[in-house]
């Protein structure tokens, strides 16, 4: 079981170095959260896991980390991304805002031009 525990945990330290390349070789805000965001939380869920089994004592607790972290990366990635755009980041390619629709109408007329 250790063996599998240490496999696990190897796993995930190498999706985190895949959503370091991510965060060096993305060109925008977007694409760089997207990567960071995906590979971190499977390289978490799979180092967790793998402590988890290793350390049967632990897997509870383990399972609860990883309940937690399926529930608050999806919302810090999603808010991040939201206040880039408020913020007036920029996406790399864009081929329809339909967003900017909606944040024009919630704003108002003053500020539709922005």
């Amino acid at each position: 079981m250790s063996a599998i525990g240490y496999i696990l945990m190897i796993i995930g330290a190498l999706f985190y170095v895949l959503g370091g390349l991510g965060l060096y070789r993305m060109p925008d805000v977007y694409n760089r959260l997207q990567a960071a965001t995906k590979a971190t939380t499977l390289g978490t869920f799979s180092l967790v896991l793998g402590v988890g089994i290793a350390q049967p004592a632990w897997f509870i607790k383990t399972l609860l980390i990883v309940v937690f972290l399926t529930i608050t990366n999806p919302v810090g990635s999603s808010v991040l991304a939201k206040a880039s755009y408020i913020y007036g980041a920029k996406p790399f390619k864009l081929v329809k805002n339909e967003l900017d629709e909606l944040y024009n109408k919630s704003r108002g007329d003053e500020n539709a031009d922005n």
